[in-house]
């Protein structure tokens, strides 16, 4: 080679150099961990301002424009702000922790000091709450970024229902499109926009699919965690009842509420959900989760986790779709070629036949006087107990946006008991403890560590029904059962339908199992890669950030 051509060559290599840096790594929205945030951040190249623009520049494209999702009922004007100063504090030397500087969204019955807390019902527009919730302000102390709070099924789907009702002429005058409420309207799911995002956490459901935020917090009394997972193809966990304070949020039935993290990966959630457990006092049913909380749920999370399981699965909740099925039976064949030993479960008939009812007859009594007792803390000028909530829905000088959600508060206004009724305390008392020892002797008879099932039988429904509706079966949702029973439920995306709609498989185990759940979703996660970008939010220019 002449010196002349070693010379060009050099420059040529120095050019290069410059314009593709050897060291220069890529962030992208829609696959990044919290571990991979922390590594952009600690690098000192990429800033949380920059991370949340990303976000901002989604909820911009999608939220309102082109699909129009309708995820979001209020966006945090201070957003940039916070993580101005997050990178502030960064720069300083001073690190939260693990979720220092990263941007969220949270349910709207979450309260939020500085954002209005709406529970999805346009009688609450504007109402800012005296304080944070006690997981929010875990999450606020962390340094995590409040993008959003985002639309739900109203008063949590179930407060106000016509659940358990028979009658034609009732179940469609109290039905509510899917994924709706008077506040925020109808979200569509990412998926395919004639269909919902399920209830009641479809706002976060969407806008964590869509990509909106890092993660996002749901809450969960009898699958409003999950639903909205299966059918928007994200992870989600349902934990413990007590790990996690209820105090703040907006209740439906204190006896199995309880919040959760939603997120794109199975890390996401043991990140988050490290941050927000303690026992506050706030909150006596977090008592019991003393000496069973992890200090780091992210040491769980380990390939090969599923080697030796045994593993149930519990059929009586197929055969509903042959989409769902078939992804199912792959992934039960996935659990197995990981090393766990499978079996079938079946639930006792007894236990399928009074989950429903359980599940209707505690709610609608807890909800009219729990709601009644959050409405009392809101400032003048709201409605103060759930009768007059009832009322001004029916009025028609109210304009209220939900027909069929006013049917439905003044049908529970029909059947709800008060918190002495000895039918009420029968449910409460012996009932659940029933349920609880049936489960108990699931786990115990078939000797598994874990029960897997469809989280939902079906994938996501259309917003607008092609049949009229029909009572709620026994074997429609096994997801009730970890709220009466209290115990973990962890959802992880297992594979689409032909339709391309996303169906995810749930490990179920007993109280305080959330480390070998996540182990378990975790290892299955990883084998299967199952999580797709919903077709309607592609990837924008502005999701991959180089640093």
């Amino acid at each position: 080679m002449t010196p002349l051509k070693q010379s060009a060559l050099a420059f040529a290599f120095a050019i290069g150099s410059l314009t593709n840096p050897v060291q220069a790594a890529s962030l992208n929205l829609a696959t990044a961990t919290i571990a991979d945030l922390q590594a952009a951040y600690g690098s000192g190249k990429l800033s949380a301002v920059q991370v949340t623009q990303a976000y901002l520049a989604r909820i911009e494209a999608y939220d309102q424009k082109g699909p129009v999702i309708n995820s979001v009922i209020t966006l945090n004007p201070k957003a940039l702000d916070v993580a101005k100063a997050l990178d502030a504090e960064r720069k300083a030397g001073k690190v939260r922790g693990p979720l220092h500087g990263v941007p969220i969204v949270l349910k709207d019955n979450f309260d939020t000091f500085d954002l209005p807390t709406t529970a999805g019902s346009q009688l609450l527009k504007g109402s800012i709450p005296p304080d944070d919730a006690y997981v929010v302000k875990k999450l606020r102390d962390a340094g995590a970024i409040i993008v959003a709070k985002v639309n739900l099924s109203e008063w949590a789907g179930s407060g106000g229902s016509v659940s358990g009702a028979t009658d034609p002429a009732v179940l469609k005058a109290g039905a509510v499109p899917n994924g709706s409420s008077s506040m925020g309207g109808q979200t569509r799911n990412p998926h395919d926009l004639t269909r919902g995002p399920a209830g009641s956490s479809g706002g976060t459901g969407a806008a964590i699919a869509a990509v909106f935020g890092q993660f996002g917090l749901g809450s969960d009394t009898g699958g409003s965690v999950r639903g909205p997972s299966t059918a928007n193809g994200i992870v989600g966990l349902k934990p413990t009842h007590g790990l996690m304070s209820r105090d703040g949020i907006v209740p439906l039935a204190l006896s199995f509420d309880t919040g959760g993290p939603m997120a794109r990966s199975v890390y996401d959630i043991a990140a988050s959900l490290t941050v927000m457990t303690g026992v506050d006092p706030a909150d006596p049913a977090t008592a019991k989760s003393a000496g069973h909380i992890e200090p780091d749920y992210t040491k769980f999370l380990k390939t090969g986790s599923l080697k030796g399981a045994r593993i149930g699965f519990a059929r009586d909740f197929t055969g509903k779709d042959a989409g769902t099925d078939a992804v199912m039976t792959a992934a039960v064949a996935k659990l197995k070629a990981l090393g766990a030993t499978v079996v079938d479960v079946k639930y006792p008939d007894y236990l399928i036949a009074a989950k429903q009812p359980i599940y209707n007859q505690l709610v609608s009594t807890e909800f009219k006087a729990q709601v009644t007792q959050y409405l009392k803390t809101t400032k003048a000028g709201y409605p103060k107990s759930f009768d007059e909530v009832v009322a001004l829905s029916n009025d028609p000088k109210t304009k209220f946006q939900s027909p069929g959600k006013a049917y439905a508060l003044k049908y529970t206004a029909s059947i709800a008991q008060t918190l002495d009724d000895p039918a009420y305390l029968a449910v409460k008392n012996e009932q659940l403890a029933a349920v609880k020892s049936g489960i108990d002797a699931v786990f115990s008879k078939y000797k598994v560590d874990a029960i897997v099932y469809p989280t939902s039988p079906k994938p996501a429904t259309l917003i607008v029904p092609d049949k009229p509706p029909q009572p709620s079966a026994g074997t429609d949702s096994a997801t009730s059962f970890a709220n009466e029973t209290g115990y973990p439920d962890l959802i992880v995306p297992a594979g689409m339908t032909p339709e391309g709609l996303p169906v995810a498989i749930s490990f179920f185990g007993p109280a305080w199992s959330e480390p070998k759940l996540l182990g378990y979703g975790y290892d299955f996660e990883q084998a299967t890669h199952a999580l797709v970008e919903p077709k309607h939010t592609p990837a924008l220019p502005g999701d991959v950030l180089t640093y």
